[in-house]
């Protein structure tokens, strides 16, 4: 108790008697012989109500002991189940978990993993996908301050993430291995590259890469097929100084529309997984390109990116050239894009708005912006002689097309002159500007559509920087690219304007999430979050009729389906109350990711124990690991010391005992007259 604390306590003692002392003796004439009593009982209920308000305290140091953690991080993907040991995997971790040994030096912990960490629930063995560097990077996380070993149960195999291989763990690392770890021959097909387009009465590129385990001499049969019929075929042999094969060749696009090939390779003598020897692709068949020109008046590396961007997609194809050095003709071409443009765009503005021609609008430092508002395009521009930087942020009410935000707001500013823009004609912004931090109204990035003309305007020079950071933030050009691809597909489509849209994959492979969306525009072509829409599925094998509803997420209609087996599938999403459909098609493959292991990898796990410190032991040596892990001494209880303040008093009682002394002191006082 602090020296104040005790100080206070005496000075309320004193204050107590002296009070009391001046009620009941100071110029009292007449005193009875329970003025004492009396005095003191006063007194002490003063006391006491004065020490309620100090609150005396004291400091006790208190100990804890806290064991070690021990993680039991299991495998709960497919492939656990595809080697028949989920039996085995849940015997293992109840054994080793309801040991009183190890529940008395541990603290026990249960995660399950797939795709991601999760507290154990209840095990499965069906997730599709495997990330075991996630899983134990999360699990170090959670445990990052205290003694804490890891008991990964698990094949070894991983479908996603970063290799695990070299992880570099804090907690040391115990293994078990679950699968069969012997090699048996095995030929699979690893990699099918394909395009996702091409052209009518073209042929397409296919390059398929064939793998070989084993140490005999094989032989098989690759063979690719259509609609149940052979197309393609070759005999393919491997040997233990041929592990693989590439083969390549054309098909012949004959048919506008999707297509769903198979691949397969025939299975080898003694071949023991043969889920691997089969593999889907799609092609989509289109009898028409779009052609884009980039005119320019100035050379830039915005105008570089742009055309990697569009020609990502193989149906489009872009072409440069500086204003001065164009002899072509405008109509060979389904999009213009103008960068910065100055007078010398006269004659081309003329053309596109005499023709109606669609066309993006991009400004720069550059631009002569005297010219454009005098052209009246339907924008304009009041600048000043001062350029400023222009940061993106997203408008998630842009209801032209359907458009994720793939992070704008992080990418660099964009660079423009400085000054007002106005539009006009009706348009819908998609990017709004951002100067110094500042949110504004003013479109960056936005569109216009009457009925009769369709362009873009994007108000700044310096979008190679955003596809630059693009692949910082993701390690790819896909999201940047399919952004620029979609403000080309818009601009470019000469078809009306659909007030719903649905975006559908072609191909997904079996036990995966489907993942469908869709956007919905009222008669104003705004979008609607108040509609109800729902997906009627058909299977084509069996005929069996399934619908779902869409939930609204954002600025768009969503769905998730599981659980599909298998197939072909033909798809319509309905407006309800509306008569507004749009149908397609999928297939469901049986290729199974999970599936496609012969074997434990036991090598992997093998060096991801012996970098933590761990050790890797097999599904039957549950007594082994039990018996080191009760005999290491690293892994001991710490005694931690904490100082904790408690209350002297307890108000409860002491609260009774100041009513006691106050009763008291009235029947006294009753008893005496004094009352």
């Amino acid at each position: 108790m602090q020296a104040t604390v005790i100080f206070f306590l005496f000075l309320a003692l004193v204050l107590s008697f002296s009070i009391a002392y001046f009620q009941y003796y100071y110029k009292e004439k007449s005193k009875h012989q329970f003025t004492p009593i009396l005095l003191i009982l006063r007194a002490l209920s003063l006391f006491l109500m004065l020490a309620l308000f100090i609150n005396p305290s004291f400091e006790s140091e208190v100990y804890q002991n806290e064991k070690a953690v021990l993680s039991f991080v299991t495998d709960n993907s497919s492939s656990i189940a595809f080697f028949d040991e989920t039996k085995n995997i849940v015997a293992f971790q109840e054994k080793l978990s309801n040991n009183s040994v190890i529940n008395e030096k541990f603290d026990i912990q249960k995660f399950q993993f797939g795709e991601n960490l999760q507290l154990q629930d209840s095990l499965s063995f069906s997730e599709s996908e495997t990330n075991i560097f996630e899983a134990i990077t999360a699990t170090n996380k959670l445990n990052s301050s205290k003694i804490a070993p890891i008991i990964l149960l698990t094949d070894g195999n991983q479908t996603i993430g970063s290799d695990y291989e070299f992880l570099n763990s804090k907690q040391p690392i115990y293994p078990v291995v679950f699968g069969d770890t012997t090699t048996h021959a095995d030929v699979k097909i690893t990699q099918i590259n394909a395009n996702k387009y091409s052209f009518l009465g073209n042929q397409f590129p296919v390059e398929i890469l064939l793998n070989y385990e084993g140490n005999e001499n094989v032989t098989s049969v690759f063979t690719i097929s259509s609609k149940g019929k052979s197309i393609f075929s070759k005999n393919v042999s491997f040997s233990d100084q041929k592990k693989s094969e590439t083969i390549s060749t054309t098909i012949a696009s004959t048919e506008k529309g999707i297509h769903f090939y198979n691949a397969s390779l025939r299975e080898i003598d003694n071949e023991k997984n043969t889920k691997n020897n089969t593999k889907d692709f799609t092609v989509e068949v289109i009898d028409e390109q779009t052609n884009v020109l980039i005119l320019s008046s100035v050379l830039h590396p915005d105008l570089g990116v742009l055309k990697k961007a569009i020609e990502s997609n193989k149906q489009r194809k872009a072409t440069i050239s500086l204003i001065g050095n164009f002899k072509g003709q405008l109509n060979d071409f389904q999009l213009i894009i103008l960068y910065q443009v100055t007078n010398n765009f006269k004659n081309i503005l003329a053309e596109i708005n005499t023709n109606k021609l669609s066309y993006l609008f991009i400004s720069g430092a550059n631009t002569d912006w005297n010219f454009v508002n005098s052209q009246q395009l339907g924008f304009q521009k009041r600048v000043i002689n001062q350029t400023e930087n222009y940061g993106a942020t997203f408008n998630t009410s842009f209801a032209t097309l359907l458009q994720e935000n793939i992070g704008f707001e992080g990418f660099p500013l964009l660079k423009d002159r400085f000054g007002e823009v106005l539009f006009t004609r009706e348009h819908q912004t998609l990017l709004l500007q951002n100067i110094n931090g500042i949110q504004t109204k003013a479109p960056l990035l936005a569109t216009v559509d009457d009925g009769s003309h369709k362009f873009a305007t994007l108000f700044g020079e310096g979008i190679w920087k955003w596809r630059a950071a693009s692949f910082l933030n993701t390690n790819s050009f896909e999201e940047f690219d399919a952004f620029i691809g979609n403000f080309v597909s818009y601009l470019a489509s000469n078809k009306k304007r659909n007030r719903l849209e649905v975006n559908a994959e072609s191909l997904y492979t079996a036990n995966s999430t489907i993942n469908i969306s869709a956007f919905y525009l009222d008669n104003t072509y705004k979008f609607d979050p108040r509609a109800s829409l729902e997906i009627t599925i058909v299977n084509e094998t069996t005929n069996k009729v399934l619908k779902f509803p869409f939930s609204l997420l954002n600025n768009s209609f969503q769905v998730a389906i599981e659980n599909l087996a298998s197939g072909i599938y033909k798809y319509s999403v309905a407006v309800l109350g509306q008569n507004l459909t749009k149908s397609g098609q999928f297939v469901i493959s049986d290729y199974q990711i999970e599936a496609q292991f012969t074997s434990a990898n036991l090598e992997k796990l093998q060096k991801i124990a012996a970098n933590s410190g761990g050790k890797v032991y097999h599904k039957n040596q549950v007594d082994a690991i039990l018996q080191d892990l009760s005999k290491n001494e690293s892994f001991y209880t710490i005694q931690k010391a904490s100082k904790k303040e408690q209350e002297f008093l307890d108000w409860k009682w002491l609260l009774f005992i100041i009513i006691g002394l106050l009763s008291t002191e009235w029947f006294f006082r009753k008893y005496i007259g004094k009352i």
